[in-house]
């Protein structure tokens, strides 16, 4: 039996003057799946990420959350709606605390935290990371691996309906990538639905229930990791056409 829709992606547009970053665009996921959105760069896929969460609007097409129509919505009321991200280039509050960061997602996220309830929250989150007891640390002063750790509690700590990672295990050594996907899968067991923007194919293949493949803003390619990454289609955007 087919589960819930969390998200309905139809015959989405985006582009840039001449340029066409979004092409036509359609895909689903399921509540609890999690989603590879995968391709060579360039592909479209983080402006597909931000078409989602609202950073961009779209040109044509439409999108729902959980039924309802998000395609016209600001960042922010696409937040409160339940959609949390992290972003390609880390974006921290660089004057403010590990914990003020987390603090920012909790206020301004989707489940909306004060006071006392915050503060637990906030600390639960950093602990969930490899944060905990790093609270009170300047942003400033954190290495970049353990600001991606941050982004990722900031956008826990609202309780998302929706978790769009892009590229959140990029420069990660091999411990770390280890560790990386633990947290993921963590996350998935917990009932979160993902999308996840990745060039690690290994954690494609252990993370994701399906995969959509973009090349030139459009789809070339849908279903399971192990189906995509066999398709000739698929070989011949990452490799050319010699390895087809």
């Amino acid at each position: 039996m087919a589960g819930r829709s969390a998200l309905l992606v139809e015959n989405v547009s985006k582009n840039f003057g001449g340029l066409i970053a979004v092409d036509a665009m359609t895909f689903e996921i399921e509540e609890h799946q999690v989603l590879g959105l995968i391709g060579p760069n360039g592909s479209g896929k983080t402006t597909m990420m931000n078409l989602v969460s609202g950073a961009l609007k779209l040109n044509s097409g439409r999108i729902r959350l959980f039924g309802g129509d998000i395609s016209g919505l600001a960042a922010n009321r696409i937040a409160r709606h339940g959609v949390a991200r992290t972003f390609q280039l880390v974006r921290m509050l660089p004057s403010m605390t590990a914990r003020e960061n987390v603090f920012a997602g909790g206020v301004f996220g989707h489940r909306r935290l004060w006071g006392r309830d915050l503060e637990e929250n906030a600390e639960a989150m950093l602990e969930k990371v490899g944060l905990g007891g790093a609270g009170s640390t300047p942003v400033s002063a954190m290495t970049y691996i353990d600001q991606k750790r941050l982004e990722l509690a900031r956008a826990l700590v609202s309780d998302p309906k929706l978790l769009l990672l892009d590229e959140w295990l990029a420069g990660l050594n091999p411990s770390e990538l280890r560790i990386g996907i633990d947290l993921i899968n963590s996350l998935r067991e917990e009932g979160r639905t993902i999308i996840v923007v990745e060039h690690v194919m290994d954690a494609i293949r252990s993370l994701c229930d399906r995969c959509v493949v973009m090349n030139s803003g459009a789809k070339i390619a849908e279903g399971t990791p192990q189906e995509v990454l066999a398709d000739e289609e698929v070989i011949r955007a990452y490799l050319g056409d010699e390895h087809a």
